[in-house]
């Protein structure tokens, strides 16, 4: 999507979110099942209300011992989520030493398992959806400029609350930031909206003074504030009861926060908990990273990338590349230049960008795409031909 004139927002959530609790422990299960084995199935999800945790999913290793050790280690995967975080006990939102974790663990379906692992030795769909990638460049990061701005503004609540520069700072925390695009460029911010989780009997005027200065300041530049540009802080006033405490967390609740700040369509699947035999996460980033190609090679200034799958099927159903402002003919170059250049299997996925790792759990807060604070295989470059003058590949 493209947006020619007008605002849009983008909003985004700290790590001490519920629903990124449960991303984030999803995760964390995720990638102590790759460490111990990278070719385990893993399809976990996790929910948080109050001072309950339930970790439940379906499983599947080649050795049994590593299925038994990950599931007695659950309790202390969460507990060691939910410490990273910032959380300390039951008033601060949940207690990582004394909240009840269930554990639900499960054997992957024979008939799930059988498309994905086949008998011929390709790797299948572990399920049929739709992806999408987008990469823009409004911004060094090819992404969206909404987002990246969301994404810093909980960010630096999370290094000013992690440091204690700002010891009242509670964990929970949300972000919105609206751009005002002009012929579809970013040109400002109109509004930005921040609501931070804060101890007890803290003053409002004092907290909204200083995450304006500590925060907002230091993130938001004030050549890009518009004219009428406004700051809503807590807008409630008192945001002290926050975490599971006061709302129940989900895997796979923030998918836009994961991705492109709803500035690009998504398919719907979520990413956390998931092995890359899920296209829903695999092929997702695969789409990222082609997008990113196009924009970064000059090709075109925005490019959406839609991927499409079968279950049990290695080929895509579909590939869709959709530059801006490019004919139907450029466009099917384009995708017929990147086909040509990746395997869009997902063995093809899994091997470009080396995906049987534990690296997951970072990607659980702040975003999957566009972080320059991870090595993410997605998000790098590949050197490919050059734009000709109409900026279209140059064909070989």
């Amino acid at each position: 999507m493209s947006v020619r004139n007008g605002l849009f927002s983008s909003e985004s959530v700290s790590e001490g979110h519920p629903d990124k609790l449960a991303d984030r422990i999803s995760d964390a299960v995720l990638d102590e099942f790759l460490r111990l084995e990278p070719s385990a199935r893993v399809a976990c999800e996790t929910l948080l209300a109050d001072q309950c945790v339930v970790v439940a999913g379906e499983f599947k290793t080649r050795n049994p011992d590593v299925f038994r050790q990950v599931r007695e280690r659950a309790v202390s995967i969460v507990a060691g989520v939910l410490r990273d975080a910032g959380y300390r006990d039951g008033a601060t939102g949940i207690d990582p030493e004394r909240c009840e974790v269930q554990v639900r663990f499960n054997g992957q379906s024979a008939d799930i398992n059988r498309g994905v692992d086949r008998a011929d030795g390709v790797i299948g769909a572990g399920d049929q959806g739709l992806m999408f990638g987008y990469a823009c460049d409004e911004t060094p990061e090819l992404m969206p400029a909404p987002i990246v701005y969301a994404h810093r503004l909980v960010r630096r609540q999370a290094e000013l609350r992690r440091s204690g520069a700002l010891p009242w700072l509670q964990p929970d925390a949300k972000s919105q930031v609206s751009f005002r695009y002009e012929d579809g460029r970013p040109v400002a911010i109109e509004a930005v909206v921040l609501s931070t989780q804060h101890a007890e009997d803290f003053d409002t005027d004092t907290l909204r003074a200083a995450v304006s200065r500590e925060i907002i300041d230091a993130v938001i530049p004030k050549a890009l504030r518009a004219s009428g540009y406004r700051e809503l802080i807590n807008p409630t006033g008192r945001f002290v009861t926050g975490g599971p405490k006061g709302d129940t967390g989900l895997t796979g609740r923030k998918i836009i926060v994961d991705t492109y700040g709803g500035a690009a369509p998504h398919g719907g699947g979520a990413f956390s908990g998931k092995d890359p035999s899920k296209v829903d996460r695999s092929a997702a980033y695969m789409a990222r990273f082609l997008a990113k190609q196009v924009v970064a090679r000059g090709w075109s200034p925005r490019c959406l990338v839609q991927l499409a799958y079968a279950i049990g099927v290695a080929e895509p159903a579909s590939f869709l590349v959709d530059a801006d402002g490019a004919s139907a003919a450029r466009n099917a170059e384009i995708a017929q230049a990147l086909q040509a250049e990746f395997d869009l299997t997902p063995a093809g996925i899994i091997r470009q960008l080396n995906l049987l790792r534990p690296i997951y759990y970072p990607t659980a807060a702040y975003g999957h795409f566009g972080r320059d604070d991870l090595k993410l295989p997605w998000e790098s470059l590949q050197p490919g031909p050059a734009a000709g003058s109409s900026g279209e590949p140059v064909r070989s």
